[in-house]
């Protein structure tokens, strides 16, 4: 009587799994903002992060329109949608082309673009595809006679430095390379959650970042066990963190890494909405 159950347990248990890192989940957060321009309120951005490789039906037809459901104004890609591991290019570039086709796209880079060397060449080909790469630099987003600002944060280990000592240097000294005007509401994509004081320093809004996975493995009441430099029981983790005026929305990313399974973790897409204060 027991191989039964236990065959039914096995079963059940490859059946959640399977589920738990293929079906997306849809995260809905709205940020309010006091520099937001009134003609802003209602702005939808979706963000993508950590694709790693993974597909979701084919040619990315089920996580495209899960996003153009959403119906986003601006979509953001804060990195990792390749995995250095494991480079499969063709899928990174087929969901990037969907999705220049629903909304403007915007991406930074993450830390496993920095590992290959074919690099420049992803690059030029997500340029093809309609997307705009933003390394260390700033574009314009308008609506009227009304502005806001992105700001894309290069991933640090683009230097070829590595540890987090040297990538916040790196970091910061970004930071204060980029324009600044005061009064312009600013959006900062950025991989890395870990920085978010540096953020919160540089007077950010709002910055969107991924890299934690969720922390890959999340239980109840204690959350995620492990993200990528932060260690055991992150801070970031997912979700959104306020420190001062600069709110910071996590996402738990898609994909997976080193780790191959995502548990009670689900593949994630996060529906920003701005709102004036």
């Amino acid at each position: 009587m027991l191989k039964p159950i236990l065959l039914l347990l096995i079963v059940g248990l490859i059946l959640y799994l399977y589920w738990g890192n293929t079906t997306i989940k849809v995260t809905k957060i709205r940020v309010a903002g006091k520099a937001l321009p009134a003609s802003f309120s209602g702005f939808v951005i979706a963000h993508i992060s950590d694709l790693h490789n993974a597909e979701f039906g084919s040619k990315q037809k089920k996580l495209l329109n899960t996003i153009a459901i959403a119906s986003p104004d601006l979509i953001a890609v804060t990195g990792d949608l390749i995995d250095s591991r494991r480079t499969d290019t063709k899928k990174a570039l087929t969901f990037m082309e969907g999705a220049a086709k629903i909304a403007p796209v915007y991406y930074v880079t993450g830390n496993h673009e920095s590992r290959i060397a074919a690099y420049p060449q992803f690059e030029a080909a997500l340029l093809d595809r309609g997307a705009v790469v933003l390394r260390n630099a700033e574009a314009m987003i308008k609506r009227g006679d009304d502005r806001i600002r992105l700001w894309g944060l290069d991933d640090p280990t683009f230097s070829g430095e590595h540890g987090r000592i040297k990538n916040r240097l790196i970091a910061e000294k970004a930071l204060k390379s980029l324009a600044r005007e005061e009064d312009l509401y600013t959006v900062l994509l950025s991989h890395r959650p870990e920085l978010f004081d540096l953020y919160a320093a540089h007077g950010i809004d709002l910055a969107l970042c991924g890299h934690a996975h969720g922390g890959q493995v999340r239980l109840p009441l204690i959350g995620g066990l492990y993200a990528p430099n932060q260690g055991r029981f992150p801070a970031y983790q997912n979700g959104l963190y306020q420190k001062g005026r600069t709110g910071m929305v996590v996402s738990r990313g898609l994909g997976n890494s080193l780790d191959p399974l995502r548990i009670n973790n689900r593949p994630e897409l996060v529906v920003v909405t701005l709102e004036a204060e």
